[in-house]
């Protein structure tokens, strides 16, 4: 795979607007910029992998914010421009934990179609990442998960973020049996100790990840568990890494795609982007590939919103050990 192919988000783009405890704001929100798969391209950007976003953006102000920051970031935008409105998440924090309640009716991201991905997606992929909300229903997730498999049968890396939401979620039973078509075709798979429980109800959390394993081929699956670290596996090896020891939690908005996003980027610094590749990590670079994970994701909980660390930031936090 050549190293200067780019890697493909597709999914999600929105607003997150925040309440604001104080009322200072002439709404009493605070408007972020958000979406799981987004903050993965703006997290990626910032670590310098070439990286290509292809889901639909408005072109209202929200939109044009969004667009903006990605390209700033240097994410090429390959998906349209389109009238239709953003979505927006609706969030409350407590204790730093965000809480969300989703507007994403008739929205622009939600009007990808085959076609708009077949001129998006350029030939020269190097990997594909899909998740979250785009994921939950409609003809949309349907869309991405053809594409998704697509680009799986096409020899192409890819990694799958489920990041469930279940208050958009009307029909469980069909969600997870997405889910599990999609672990079929997964290279690289990251799902946070909520999400697992969520998908295998009742289970605990050791068979929980055990089935999960048995469903899907990926070389690589990880499990982030908030306060208590990560934890992730391959066909050799089985790894725990804990957080470092840091203060000044601001919230957590976005520290699993900041994770997500710099397992990506890993892997690509190593040209790994790949089953055998992964597969032939060994114990120590499979340790040092979720440490940084870890640390990237803990720099960006010290800053309002999803605020992912550049390459410069987390080179120094690892080589300090310290947030």
């Amino acid at each position: 795979m050549q190293a200067d192919a780019p890697v493909i988000i597709g999914g999600e783009n929105l607003i997150d607007s925040i309440a604001e405890s104080s009322g200072t704001t002439a709404d009493g929100f605070f408007h972020n910029l958000g979406g799981s798969p987004y903050n993965v391209a703006v997290a990626l950007g910032r670590q310098g992998v070439m990286t290509q976003y292809v889901s639909p953006i408005s072109t209202d102000d929200f939109g044009g914010r969004l667009a903006a920051h990605l390209t700033a970031q240097g994410v090429t935008l390959t998906g349209p421009r389109l009238d239709a409105p953003t979505s927006r998440a609706i969030v409350t924090l407590k204790d730093g934990i965000p809480h969300y309640r989703f507007l994403r009716d008739g929205t622009a991201e939600r009007m990808i179609t085959t076609p708009m991905l077949q001129a998006a997606i350029p030939a020269n992929a190097r990997h594909f990442h899909i998740g979250s909300l785009a994921l939950a229903g409609g003809a949309d997730a349907d869309v991405w998960e053809a594409a998704f498999i697509a680009a799986a049968g096409a020899g192409i890396c890819t990694s799958l973020d489920p990041n469930v939401r279940p208050s958009l979620i009307d029909d469980p039973d069909s969600y997870r049996a997405r889910i599990t078509r999609l672990l079929g075709h997964a290279t690289v798979v990251k799902l946070s100790d909520e999400d697992l429980g969520w998908l295998y109800p009742g289970m605990a959390q050791e068979a929980a990840i055990a089935t999960l394993r048995s469903q899907t081929k990926a070389a690589l699956v990880a499990l982030t568990k908030g306060p208590d670290g990560a934890e992730s596996w391959t066909a050799q090896h089985h790894v725990r890494v804990t957080n470092p020891a840091f203060s000044g939690l601001i919230d957590t908005i976005g520290a699993g795609d900041t994770f997500m996003a710099t397992l990506i980027a890993g892997l690509a610094a190593n040209d790994q982007l790949g089953k055998d590749a992964i597969t032939a990590l060994g114990e120590d670079a499979l340790a040092a590939l979720i440490k940084r994970g870890i640390y990237a994701a803990c720099l960006n909980c010290t800053k309002e919103g999803c605020n992912p660390p550049s390459a410069a930031e987390l080179a120094e936090a690892l080589k300090n050990e310290r947030i």
